[in-house]
């Protein structure tokens, strides 16, 4: 029986468009080869909130929260450590869905208390540890160190792969004593200690509130171990030198005391101080540090 035309010329055009699949599908396979692992541009940033406290009026966190949330969110950070937060603000940030968080107290290791909390994008980061340590000579357990006259202080932690990259980083939030000079230097000692313990093949970024200037001995030995993004952006420093607004909106900032320290094998693209305003308050009294980083 002969067999229909029809059927002979289908049997002919099939290989041909079974070929045109095959190739497609290698294509998209190429492209996902390629850019599998490539390194992709981390957007870190490091944020005093300032406490939410009625005595601070017309810039109190119930007239910031939406600020603060908004400018995370214009500037798509992919990460970022918080300094003061209460556990109210902790609950507010976590609006940003896109965000988990870790993080403590530093009173009593849970709630209580202000936060280091560290923010970091769930579509993009895998968790793989965290914990926390107090800046005293006892580090495991909530409590105050050396000269601290008011308040433990507190370093939140946390361990992450990046899916997109596949590498793993190491980053630290931390909150050093406003008051007590000793404090501050033993705070350096013991963080540059822990670090040192860290996973050599991990990327360390440390950032955060270190209530001291550059001139200082804690800055200088932290500068000295590790890499102050601004010194060694690739592009010039955003914004100004300095960090702690104090709410002087329309004044020049006061100090630098706000950091991001990195270890080896991470180049800083960019590196910046923002000082959004709606024209009448700023967000906090601190300015959020930026900087984008490639982990190589």
């Amino acid at each position: 029986m002969s067999k229909p035309s029809g059927f002979i010329h289908a049997s002919l055009r099939q290989p041909q468009g079974i070929l045109r699949g095959l190739a497609t599908v290698a294509l998209a396979l190429l492209a996902s080869i390629a850019t599998a692992g490539t390194p992709e541009p981390l957007h870190v940033a490091t944020y005093n909130l300032r406490l939410d406290t009625p005595v601070d009026g017309r810039n109190a966190w119930a007239q910031r929260r939406d600020a603060v949330k908004a400018l995370i969110r214009y500037h798509r950070f992919d990460l970022f450590g918080t300094q003061e937060g209460l556990p109210n603000q902790i609950t507010d940030l976590e609006a940003l869905t896109e965000y988990a968080h870790v993080g403590v107290g530093r009173d009593d290791g849970q709630q209580a208390g202000e936060h280091s909390a560290i923010f970091y994008r769930r579509a993009r980061f895998d968790l793989l540890a965290h914990g926390d340590f107090w800046f005293s000579p006892t580090p495991q357990v909530p409590s105050k160190g050396w000269d601290a006259h008011c308040c433990n202080r507190l370093a939140s932690w946390v361990r992450l792969r990046d899916t997109r990259s596949g590498s793993t980083l190491t980053v630290v939030s931390v909150h050093f004593d406003h008051e007590g000079q000793v404090a501050r230097r033993e705070s350096a000692n013991l963080l540059l200690q822990w670090l040192a313990k860290q996973d050599s093949s991990d990327a360390l970024i440390a950032l955060g509130d270190f209530n001291s200037t550059p001139d200082t001995i804690q800055i200088q030995r932290m500068q000295a171990s590790l890499r102050d993004a601004r010194a060694v952006s690739e592009t010039p420093p955003y914004g100004p030198t300095e960090t702690f607004n104090n709410f002087a909106i329309g004044k020049a900032p006061e100090a630098r005391i706000d950091y991001i320290f990195l270890g080896p094998r991470i180049r800083v693209l960019d590196y910046g101080v923002l000082t959004d305003s709606n024209g009448e308050r700023y967000p906090s009294d601190h300015f959020p540090v930026v900087a984008s980083l490639l982990i190589e």
